[in-house]
C-alpha cells in the first residue's frame, strides 16, 4: 500500500508496505479520504512545536499527521464487537504519535477510535469529523453553561475550527453570529455559512463592538486561535462565557476589567460523546464540513496541499489515497 512519510520538516516520501494486519480490538479501515489538520501540517513542516513541551523527530511517523479520514472497514481483529467489514467509518480520534496514520491507503487503528456514518454522504462531508468533534466539546461544555441559545456570539479565527464554530453556534440557536478574521475570502466564506456579519480584527471595531469598561455587545464568544491577541480581543468585547478553544501557547492577562461577569472555560479533551453531537448534527444537515474542502489533490501533491494552507489559499485540502 502507499503511504506518506514526512522525513524532514520540507521534505516528505510516498511509501510502498505491507498492508497492515488488524491486531486486537482493532479495524483494518481502507482509506477513501483524508483532509488536513493545517495545525498539525504547518507545524510538522517548520519544525514548530504544537504545544509547550512538544517536539517533532524526523523521520516522523509514517501516514502522520493524517488524523481526519473516512473510508471502509476490511477486516475486524479479535475482540471487535459491533463493527464488521464493509461498515463506512470515520476516525473520530488522533490515536497519537507512535502509532501509523491516516495519509495512507490503509490504518489498523483502534475499533474505539472509529465511528459509523452514513453511507450516502460524501468522503468531505464527513472526513473532518475528527475536527468537528474537537469543537463539538466546547459547544456541549458552552451548552452545559446557558451560554449559547439566543445570544450574541463572537468566533476569532475563521480557520477551519472557526468554521465549525460558527455552524454550531447557529445549531445551538445563537441570536447572531459574528466572525473576525484577517483573511477577507475566510470573512467571506463565514458569511455564506450564516455568520450575521465578520470583521478585521485590527479594523475600528469600537462603534459595532465596544470594549470594556463599556458594555461589550458580544455575549459569548470562542477562540480558534490561541494567540494572546486573540484571546485578548475577545475578553475585552465578551460580557459573559469565553471558551478557549484554540492550542495555548502563552498566557493571557485577566485584568481588573474583566472581573465583572466573564467567564473563561477551556477545553476537556476528545470524547466519543462529542463525536455523536457533531455526527447528529451532520446528519441533521446544520453542519456542512464539505464547505471547509476547498481543493481535493492526490497524496503525491501532499506538498502542494501544504503550500495552499501556509499561502492561506485553502481552508482543507482532501487528499485522495487511490488516486494518482
Amino acid at each position: 500500500m502507499k503511504i506518506l512519510q514526512v522525513t524532514s520538516p520540507r521534505e516528505f516520501e510516498i511509501l510502498d508496505v505491507p498492508v497492515p494486519e488488524p491486531g486486537p480490538d482493532e479495524v483494518l479501515m481502507r482509506i477513501t479520504a483524508v483532509t488536513t489538520c493545517p495545525q498539525w501540517d504547518l507545524h510538522l513542516r517548520h519544525n514548530e512545536p504544537m504545544f509547550v513541551g512538544h517536539a517533532f523527530h524526523y523521520p516522523f511517523t509514517p501516514g502522520k499527521p493524517g488524523h481526519e479520514a473516512v473510508g471502509r472497514i476490511e477486516a475486524v481483529g479479535e475482540g471487535v464487537a459491533g463493527l464488521k467489514a464493509g461498515d463506512r467509518v470515520c476516525a473520530w480520534r488522533d490515536t497519537g504519535e507512535g502509532h501509523q496514520g491516516c495519509y495512507a491507503q490503509y490504518v489498523a487503528i483502534d475499533a474505539a477510535s472509529v465511528i459509523r456514518v452514513p453511507g450516502e454522504l460524501s468522503d468531505e462531508a464527513l472526513a473532518p469529523l475528527e475536527l468537528a468533534m474537537c469543537v463539538g466539546a466546547c459547544f456541549r461544555m458552552l451548552r452545559d453553561m446557558d451560554a449559547i441559545l439566543g445570544r450574541c456570539f463572537g468566533v476569532c479565527g475563521l480557520g477551519p475550527a472557526g468554521l465549525v464554530a460558527l455552524q454550531m453556534a447557529r445549531a445551538e440557536g445563537a441570536g447572531e453570529v459574528y466572525g473576525f478574521d484577517f483573511v477577507s475570502d475566510r470573512r467571506a466564506m463565514a458569511e455564506r455559512l450564516g455568520a450575521a456579519g465578520c470583521y478585521h480584527p485590527r479594523a475600528d471595531l469600537s462603534g459595532k463592538f465596544p470594549a470594556r469598561p463599556e458594555r461589550p455587545k458580544l455575549e459569548s464568544a470562542v477562540d480558534c486561535v490561541g494567540a494572546r491577541a486573540s484571546v485578548e480581543f475577545l475578553m475585552d468585547r465578551t460580557q459573559d462565557a469565553l471558551a478557549l478553544f484554540g492550542v495555548q501557547r502563552e498566557d493571557y492577562t485577566f485584568s481588573p476589567r474583566h472581573y465583572r461577569g466573564l467567564r473563561l472555560c477551556g477545553y476537556k479533551g476528545h470524547s466519543r460523546e462529542s463525536a455523536e453531537y457533531a455526527l447528529d448534527l451532520i446528519r441533521q444537515g446544520k453542519l456542512d464540513l464539505a464547505a471547509l474542502v476547498t481543493h481535493k489533490l492526490p497524496l503525491e501533491r501532499y506538498a502542494e496541499g501544504v503550500d495552499l494552507l501556509e499561502n492561506a489559499q485553502a481552508v482543507k485540502v482532501c487528499f485522495l489515497p487511490w488516486e494518482e
